[in-house]
């Protein structure tokens, strides 16, 4: 009778984790690993080391320290004796504020020029292709000083609309004023205003935070969950029953009325701009900086949207669109409802990588005045400061963790637009 046993194991030996194929791979990516792990340490003591010879040692204290300069367009208030923790504070809001506006204005033209380059209309095609080429053809830089260059030549002084017979008026029932230093438009005021709460910091580096800020963006995200629900009882409905109850009346309500009771609880008015002395008064102006730096953006990734956006529509089936045709749609509903929700897809990667790029433009800035997080943080408080190493780093990592947000919620948003499998 045969007797069949398990052959004995074999014992591990350290020859093994060079000859052996099961763990030779491992060895030399830990080898690898601990090799740069020591050059990255031999790196930052060398550095620590020659900083401190010189008399600068890494530290942030200098964030303490008053700024003593000021920052022309801003959010939040601020003046030249505030520290530089607080300048960087409102650079950074500053360099948001570019990102947010350029993402949303260069997504709506590149996406309305990439469906017009596909028009069979030819002079529209041809005018969008040559909005394309000359726009990513030319560096941004100069788009930026051009902009500034025209908001400051072309547009009339604040006196022209002085006296009785102006050259230049007012816009919009007079409520907005173009002049060539910035536009003047209503600003947002409250009569009972809830005020404002201290998170954290001391009278030099404080942080506070509107409650009238919180209280609406309780409201918004209040109206958005119960629009959710209205649609995925509407959903459930129309599963059950073939028939989908109209809603559209119910979801601008609840998103409206709760924001419009809430403005009246506040006492919302607005605050017109006023031609006082040589300049405008009151209201919220938007500095030829802003603008310039804003609008040149926007067109200028907007032309390479277009380019993503077209060949998304592209890699669509033309049958899709023959299909749709067939059922009676029209060219419109068929570009909006059929093809463009499948060729999301296509576009959303690549179009990640240019909304992470006019983030990083945005350190352009500097070249026509407007202060964001590179022109605070990185220009003029390093310079006061002398400590270059501590706002570089700071700087670069402010930048990756900007980039890195917008990343997530962007593959959040492509994971949610993909197809599954089933």
């Amino acid at each position: 009778m045969t007797t069949l046993t398990d052959p004995p194991k074999e014992q591990f030996r350290l020859s093994m984790l060079l000859y052996d194929t099961r763990y030779r791979s491992a060895t030399i990516q830990v080898i690898a690993l601990i090799g740069f792990m020591l050059l990255a340490a031999w790196i930052i003591s060398n550095t620590i080391q020659n900083l401190e010879g010189l008399g600068k040692p890494i530290e942030f204290g200098f964030f303490a320290e008053s700024a003593s300069y000021d920052i022309n367009q801003r959010l939040l208030e601020y003046n030249s004796q505030d520290s530089h923790l607080r300048a960087a504070f409102i650079g950074l809001l500053n360099t948001l504020v570019v990102a947010v506006l350029g993402c949303i204005t260069a997504t709506i033209v590149g996406v309305f020029v990439g469906v017009l380059r596909l028009s069979n209309n030819w002079l529209i095609a041809r005018i969008m292709t040559v909005y394309v080429e000359i726009f990513r053809n030319v560096p941004v830089l100069l788009w930026i000083v051009l902009a500034m260059a025209i908001l400051i030549e072309g547009l009339p002084a604040p006196n022209a609309f002085r006296g009785d017979n102006p050259t230049a008026t007012m816009d919009l029932f007079n409520t907005v004023a173009v002049t060539n230093r910035g536009v003047y438009i209503p600003e947002f005021l409250f009569s009972r205003s809830l005020g404002d709460i201290h998170l954290f910091g001391t009278s030099s580096i404080r942080f506070d935070i509107s409650l009238d800020l919180i209280a609406f963006l309780i409201v918004l995200g209040g109206s958005i969950f119960t629009m959710r629900k209205v649609s995925a009882w509407a959903a459930a409905k129309q599963e059950s029953t073939g028939d989908r109850p109209k809603i559209w009346h119910i979801q601008l309500g609840i998103l409206f009325v709760p924001m419009i009771i809430l403005l009246a609880a506040l006492g919302f008015h607005l605050g017109y701009p006023e031609l006082k002395g040589f300049n405008f008064r009151g209201g919220t102006h938007m500095r030829n900086s802003l603008i310039a730096l804003w609008m040149a953006l926007s067109l200028y990734t907007a032309a390479f949207i277009a380019e993503i956006v077209r060949a998304g529509i592209l890699a669509i089936s033309k049958g899709q669109t023959e299909a749709a045709a067939a059922l009676g749609m029209r060219q419109g509903r068929i570009m909006r409802l059929v093809i463009l929700p499948q060729a999301l897809r296509v576009i959303i990667p690549p179009m990640i990588s240019n909304y992470l790029n006019l983030t990083k433009n945005s350190s352009l800035a500097i070249a026509v005045g407007y202060m964001d997080i590179t022109g605070t943080l990185g220009g003029i408080t390093m310079n006061q400061t002398g400590r270059e190493l501590e706002c570089v780093l700071l700087l670069m990592l402010v930048y990756l963790a900007i980039s890195l947000s917008i990343s997530a919620v962007m593959n959040w948003y492509n994971n949610r637009v993909k197809l599954v499998e089933r």
